[in-house]
């Protein structure tokens, strides 16, 4: 079972994710994967948070990991993708893969012969949003009814991500940003069949009953070229006080990090109390057990 796009999961399929992320919230450190397992980490790009939660989550559940940059490897000299994965399915059981194209993504894993998971491509980071969502779900205790607004960049592999996700559990998404840079429509669409999904350029409407706030980067990795001209276009979608306070009283901000503090968010609203930041970061690792062991109960 591959996990390449957010929509290749069930509500069902999320909803037993979750829950195996509960059970080891509340201490089922005992969970293991069934075999002592190997996941091989195929990144193109850099990663902190994806990297070290995965590493640390095989060791947790009693399997190893092998951590390789694909300019170290013969992919450097000229070895399609495709005979990579062939090989790279041969010495490991899981391959968490972070590309820079999505097809690449899709050609690794029509190769490989075990389960490949999407660990960011240009068009989706799917498990990112399983961090969101338990997040979510810790903080708020449900979904239906809740109102996300994914605020600056609503075209990002993170925002496709979880408005696919959150719609499926039932939230409702807003998605407020700069006219110029329209959400993917393949991705819209997708969304609302799921749930409601509202896209507008005013913060006030945008933001009216949010229960979460949730930003990102304003440059994403591939698009530094372009980096003065987005940062000038996105400014007045900056999440500070000022914004915060146009949500719900009881409003939680979101970040996947890294920040650019001063750019997309403000150190008052990151480092405030209205931010569950940190929690988020924090269940990356636990939502990455419990995604290798619902992959591995699938086998």
């Amino acid at each position: 079972m591959n996990f390449l796009s957010s929509d290749d999961f069930s509500r069902s399929a999320f909803d037993r994710v979750l829950e195996i992320g509960q059970a080891i919230d509340k201490g089922g450190e005992e969970l293991a994967l069934k075999t002592k397992s190997v996941l091989v980490l195929y990144f193109e790009k850099p990663s902190t948070r994806t990297r070290l939660s995965f590493e640390v989550a095989m060791a947790q559940l009693g399997g190893s990991s092998i951590y390789l940059d694909p300019s170290t490897t013969q992919r450097s000299r000229g070895e399609t993708l495709g005979d990579t994965a062939r090989m790279l399915g041969r010495y490991s059981d899981f391959i968490a893969a972070r590309l820079y194209s999505h097809n690449d993504l899709l050609e690794m894993a029509q190769n490989s012969q075990v389960p490949v998971i999407n660990a960011l491509t240009d068009l989706e980071h799917p498990t990112q949003a399983l961090a969101d969502v338990y997040t979510i779900l810790k903080h708020k205790k449900r979904f239906k009814g809740l109102k996300i607004a994914i605020v600056g960049d609503v075209a990002n592999n993170t925002a496709n991500s979880l408005m696919l996700t959150a719609s499926k559990l039932g939230a409702e998404i807003s998605l407020v940003g700069p006219k110029e840079y329209p959400p993917n429509p393949k991705y819209l669409s997708k969304a609302m069949e799921y749930s409601k999904v509202v896209v507008g350029n005013s913060l006030t409407e945008g933001l009216e009953d949010a229960d979460i706030i949730y930003t990102d980067t304003f440059v994403s990795m591939g698009q530094e070229a372009e980096a003065e001209k987005r940062k000038k276009d996105f400014a007045p979608y900056q999440v500070n006080g000022k914004v915060v306070s146009m949500a719900k009283e009881t409003v939680m901000v979101m970040h996947c990090l890294p920040a650019h503090r001063g750019e997309e968010i403000t150190n008052d609203v990151i480092d405030g109390p209205k931010s569950i930041v940190w929690d988020q970061a924090k269940n990356k690792l636990l939502m990455n057990k419990a995604l290798l062991l619902y992959i591995s109960e699938q086998a």
